[in-house]
């Protein structure tokens, strides 16, 4: 089970840390990743962390999101900086009991687990 959590307000310019909360016994072992979905638009691929701290990003992000996981709470974060207005979207966190090559962490339907979503509205 996942929850994300940290959504908000900001001004563009601005930053803000999504967090997402994960149960189970093995989280050191789970893919984890951030999709969102902008109002009107298909969901789409934000950042990846893989079991070893690999990591991935959408070309929209690089450079202003950084993605990261302490095992130790059985928690991934989401470090958004110079936020945009086409950032605003729903955020959904997700996750798979194991490894994800690298060429598909993007790809949604390699995720078994779905949180329910935070919103970040950013403000132009």
């Amino acid at each position: 089970q996942l929850q994300a959590f940290g959504g908000g307000l900001v001004q563009a310019g601005g930053s803000l840390r999504l967090s997402c909360a994960a149960s189970g016994r093995t989280f050191n072992s789970y893919s984890m990743g951030w999709f969102r979905q902008a109002p009107g638009k298909e969901r789409e691929f934000v950042a990846a962390i893989r079991s070893g701290g690999s990591t991935s990003y959408a070309n929209s992000v690089k450079g202003r999101f950084t993605i990261s996981r302490d095992n130790a709470k059985n928690t991934m974060y989401l470090q958004m900086n110079s936020l945009k207005p086409e950032d605003t979207a729903v955020y959904y966190c997700a996750a798979k009991d194991g490894w994800i090559i690298a060429g598909l962490l993007g790809s949604s339907s390699r995720y078994d687990y779905w949180g329910q979503g935070t919103l970040v509205t950013v403000s132009s």
